[in-house]
């Protein structure tokens, strides 16, 4: 199994990528890639740029990225809401390449944290809203709150035992439903 883990975040401190990369790691037997939104980076997206000079590279490799994978995790940081800026440019980008949708209906476990209670709350209902309208099969969602106190950033792990069980839980979950896909 091919595992493609997403933060959608461009902090070099992203409590996103920690949760991303700890979740990714709980695979057994997967080919896991964790990806920084950094080098796909591009102009904000503006319908005139596409029409002078198409989509950017960086938007389709981000796109083959996805094609490849057999499994998307997605972890979000939410700003005032909903996704991060860079995000959401990247996806406005693949969004606009002809004939496909920006997830390609690649089974995915949906994420936020925060160092706040409601653990990205809103930026997971938004996308679970809007990311079935472009391909997005949301399997599970994920939401850690209070980051500083439930991850030990020393071990690289959920320190509280209940979340790490629920996430455990979930990835279960998931990994038996592509194990049954792939036979």
């Amino acid at each position: 199994m091919k595992v493609l883990a997403i933060a959608g975040s461009n902090s070099d401190a992203s409590m996103n990528r920690q949760l991303v990369a700890y979740a990714s790691s709980l695979f057994d037997n997967a080919e896991v890639e964790v990806i920084d939104l950094n080098p796909f980076e591009m102009p904000i997206y503006k319908h005139e740029r596409e029409l002078t000079g198409g989509v950017p590279q960086e938007a389709k490799d981000f796109a083959s990225k996805i094609d490849g994978a057999d499994l998307l995790l997605v972890s979000l940081p939410e700003h005032n809401g909903t996704y991060s800026t860079a995000f959401k440019n990247v996806f406005d980008w693949v969004s606009r390449i002809k004939d496909r949708t920006v997830f390609n209906q690649v089974p995915m476990l949906l994420m936020s944290t925060s160092p706040g209670g409601r653990g990205g709350a809103g930026v997971l209902e938004a996308a679970s809203k809007r990311f079935p309208s472009h391909g997005g099969n949301i399997v599970e969602t994920f939401s850690l709150p209070f980051f500083n106190d439930n991850f030990d950033k020393a071990a690289q792990k959920i320190s509280n035992e209940e979340k790490d069980n629920e996430l455990k839980d979930k990835i279960k979950k998931i990994a038996a439903i592509e194990t049954i896909l792939e036979k």
